[in-house]
């Protein structure tokens, strides 16, 4: 499976362009740390692309309704098992366990503020973040309120990596794909 063949796939339960946005930013920065750990950036990249694929279709099944959408689309358990724990505790009983599930659990998140903080820019790039810039608004907790910032930092640490590493390297992730992002 590739990252292209994982679009191709979330578009047919996904048709909302923020939310194909953010599966694009997820499979980027699952990727990037793939290649960071030595581990299969398509396979990564992929998790990280459908991570999300029943969240338009079924927001109140949520991490669960996954199971038979990627089942039916040809998925193995270990993905799906994968895809599913990035909603613990919320979603799912699925705790995070491996290195790259804990990498989906802190930066779906992460995404989500760091192009908030683009968006706020005066250029709206990506390119203009920096790690700075992204402290300054993970201090004001009104600044994208829905990004869990003890989640993150959570799994930050279950990684055993410093939160500025993972933004660094998240934002190296995004400002590869920026022109995908409109950002």
């Amino acid at each position: 499976m590739t990252p292209d063949k994982a679009l191709q796939i979330l578009k047919k339960y996904t048709t909302k362009p923020n939310l194909i946005k953010h599966a694009l930013a997820v499979s980027a920065i699952m990727g990037h740390f793939a290649k960071l750990s030595g581990e299969d950036q398509d396979y990564w990249a992929t998790v990280g692309m459908l991570h999300d694929i029943d969240f338009e279709c079924c927001p109140e099944e949520h991490c669960c309704k996954c199971v038979e959408i990627l089942k039916a689309e040809g998925f193995d358990e270990k993905a799906i098992l994968s895809i599913q724990s990035h909603g613990y505790p919320t979603c799912t009983q699925i705790e995070p366990k491996m290195y790259m599930e804990k990498v989906l659990s802190a930066t779906d998140q992460l995404s989500g503020l760091i192009i908030a903080v683009a968006l706020m820019r005066p250029d709206k790039k990506i390119a203009s973040v920096t790690l700075d810039s992204v402290m300054r608004k993970w201090k004001d907790k009104k600044f994208a309120a829905g990004a869990d910032r003890e989640q993150i930092l959570s799994y930050c640490k279950k990684m055993d990596k410093s939160l500025d590493y993972v933004i660094e390297q998240s934002l190296i992730a995004l400002q590869n794909i920026a022109s995908k992002l409109d950002l």
